[in-house]
């Protein structure tokens, strides 16, 4: 397939490219740091269109660029994160209206940050969407993703919970782990939605390829874990103590608001992908952390 990628230099964007790459597919990326390199296209999102010839005969489009969220949030930073997403889809999906033939599908990152703080609540990609300022952003990035639907374009929206991989969210966790002095975070009790990276980068390449998959999928493994857990299954798998928990007001001078989503509850499962066959190989996070650390 010939296959548009955005976000191409993320931490998933890297993984899924080189995956895609050993696969066969031919693939254009976009990003903001493209440095004149073969098959890659400058585009900033919330700014302008991306380049027509970065989409032009492509079968699929997958759409993952966005500010990130792991930061301070300042007004300045809240108005990138949501720009960059919901903006950023606009113009991807108003520069495909001019394609002829357009690509058959759309995958678009959105985030389990949709279902906002729901204690032990069970979500599925039925559940309603939670209050605040990352629920929001996801909304109004999904519908945006949806207007792609009226050029004729299945529309996927992934709904992707912390992504475990030898970067992105656990390369951020290890250094206090290795110190020795890693532990729970606001008292452990809350949900975390994970996913092994490799099951993450197949369910969007089984997501493009399965023409049964469309609307909201959760990205995220079937087991769900507490935080006071996951926490002990890290410092096992690196072979250190976890004694040292971390309030939740430490949590709140670090990272002032963002410090929601470290300390929100969300336990979500990927029914969708299961009810249609998707077979998930990294299932157990105690496995999965000793594979990657």
């Amino acid at each position: 397939m010939k296959i548009t990628l955005t976000g191409a230099t993320g931490f998933l964007g890297s993984a899924l490219g080189e995956a895609l790459r050993q696969e066969g597919h031919e693939l254009r990326f976009l990003s903001r740091s493209a440095g004149g390199r073969p098959g890659y296209f400058a585009w900033d999102p919330a700014a302008e269109q991306p380049p027509e010839a970065s989409l032009l005969g492509a079968d699929a489009v997958i759409h993952l660029a966005g500010e990130p969220v792991a930061q301070r949030w300042s007004p300045a930073v809240k108005t990138a994160i949501r720009r960059s997403r919901v903006e950023g889809t606009r113009h991807l999906v108003q520069a495909m209206t001019t394609l002829s033939p357009r690509p058959q599908v759309l995958v678009c990152a959105s985030a389990t940050g949709f279902y906002g703080a729901r204690g032990d609540e069970v979500l599925t990609e039925q559940s309603k969407p939670g209050t605040g300022f990352l629920p929001d952003v996801c909304r109004e990035w999904e519908s945006t993703a949806d207007l792609a639907r009226a050029l004729g374009i299945r529309v996927v929206k992934l709904r992707t919970g912390v992504a475990l991989g030898r970067g992105g969210a656990l390369q951020k966790m290890l250094p206090p782990f290795r110190a020795g002095v890693g532990g729970p975070l606001a008292g452990g009790r809350q949900w975390m939605s994970w996913i092994h990276i490799q099951d993450l980068v197949r369910l969007i390449g089984w997501a493009v390829s399965n023409p049964a998959v469309q609307g909201a999928v959760n990205g995220v493994s079937p087991h769900p874990i507490q935080n006071k857990d996951f926490t002990k299954a890290l410092a096992k798998a690196l072979h250190r103590p976890a004694f040292f928990p971390v309030p939740q007001i430490a949590l709140q001078m670090l990272y002032g608001e963002m410090a929601g989503i470290l300390t929100e509850s969300q336990r979500v499962l990927p029914k969708a992908a299961l009810d249609l066959g998707f077979q998930f190989q990294r299932t157990e996070l105690g496995e999965a952390l000793s594979d990657l650390v």
